[in-house]
């Protein structure tokens, strides 16, 4: 008996040969139909042939990336999906880093699902903790039905450690060229501890982007974000830094510069607000290596006491807790000034949101002799189909 797990073309498939096989044994049967349940064979045995190859074509590569702790790493994973490519696979890495591999197979089946026939791909999206998922999509009527598995390596094998099925809520090939699509499968070990389906948002860059904008990005943008800050969510500049707000700043960098996570941590009593006292040095020290600005400019932002040379600063407190959902910023397009600063126009990318363009703006970057940067500014471009974003919640201020 077929399990709910079993894909739905192996029971359409099956159903099709059946009805053949009982057309042939009444006497209807040809050498025609004949030939057209063997080919409906073959294409069975086709399709479980990919379906057990797909874990053999990246079982070398993993073990490799495994013994020597790469799996994270982007030149491995960039290994395993052109693999993938090579035998005939649309695939793609989870972080939309890479080029994917057979995007014209994506494009056709996204085309069939807007004329409405029926087709069928598989689409293999590599993570970064040493395992992929391979979605198995199907559409008719302009509905796509999304099977997924979810392969890890362990103990020398891909193992199957997660399956689920469901109807595509939400469905879009955009004009930037990603295919977005959600909806909600049932996963016994969440439902234990939860109580509920899991809910997916997948975001899969199908066109290709320029490398260099990927570099880009990854040097300047990603390590930035938009968690629990407003650095790329506000205008502001050197000569005007507007509403940025510095102690998010803080937050960003200290890591970056004391190579350790920062020390002064909310209080185990959310509701009370824990308060320290930094000492000038060292939080200008941090701010200062990203930022060309003079202390009495940061002192008038942020909550200085001259008397003893500190910068008074809160933890984020319970009120300041975000939904942990956020975009990312892509660059598709930049220019090198004459001052030698860098102009990147990038666009923000919202999964959850199933958005590939919640807006577009544009930061100017300044690259340092040492390998460092300086951020110089950021901008909102102006747009009628501009969205607010949903994810931030700014700090508490003094009042509040």
């Amino acid at each position: 008996m077929l399990s709910k797990k079993t894909g739905w073309f192996w029971k359409s498939s099956l159903i099709a040969i059946g009805f053949l096989q009982m057309v042939s044994a009444s006497g209807c049967g040809t050498k025609q139909a004949d030939k057209t349940i063997s080919k409906a064979q073959e294409r069975i045995e086709d399709r479980q042939e990919k379906k057990e190859k797909v874990t053999e074509i990246c079982i070398n590569l993993y073990k490799e990336a495994t013994e020597e702790k790469r799996t994270g790493d982007l030149e491995m994973i960039r290994s395993i999906v052109s693999l993938f490519g090579e035998n005939g696979y649309p695939a793609v890495d989870s972080r939309n880093q890479i080029n994917m591999t057979e995007s014209a197979q994506v494009v056709e089946f996204c085309e069939k699902v807007d004329k409405q026939k029926e087709a069928e791909i598989t689409i293999l999206v590599v993570d970064y903790t040493g395992g992929f998922v391979k979605y198995d999509l199907h559409t008719k009527d302009g509905k796509v039905e999304v099977s997924r598995s979810c392969y890890r390596y362990e103990n020398g094998n891909m193992e199957k450690v997660a399956t689920g099925s469901y109807l595509a809520e939400d469905w879009n090939y955009t004009e930037e060229g990603y295919l977005m699509f959600s909806g909600a499968w049932f996963s016994q070990e969440l439902y234990v501890l939860t109580s509920s389906e899991a809910k997916e948002h997948t975001a899969l860059r199908v066109q290709p982007l320029d490398e260099t904008y990927r570099e880009l990005s990854r040097k300047y943008l990603l390590p930035v974000g938009f968690e629990q800050n407003n650095m790329f969510l506000v205008d502001w500049n050197e000569d005007d830094f507007g509403d940025l707000d510095f102690y998010d700043v803080y937050d960003i960098f200290y890591p970056k510069v004391k190579g350790q996570p920062v020390p002064y941590t909310a209080d185990k009593n959310l509701s009370v607000s824990a308060v320290y006292q930094i000492p000038k040095e060292e939080f200008e020290a941090v701010i200062m290596k990203y930022f060309n600005i003079d202390s009495e400019t940061l002192q008038s932002k942020t909550v200085y006491d001259s008397k003893t040379s500190t910068y008074e600063y809160k933890p984020r407190g319970f009120e300041e807790v975000e939904y942990p959902e956020y975009p990312y910023s892509e660059v598709v397009g930049f220019t090198e000034n004459s001052d030698g600063t860098i102009s990147l126009t990038a666009n923000v990318v919202f999964p959850y949101e199933g958005d590939s363009r919640v807006y577009a703006h544009e930061v100017v970057v300044r690259p340092l002799e040492n390998g460092g940067v300086q951020y110089v500014s950021n901008r909102m471009i102006p747009s009628e189909e501009n969205r607010r974003e949903t994810w931030h919640t700014p700090r508490l201020t003094l009042k509040e």
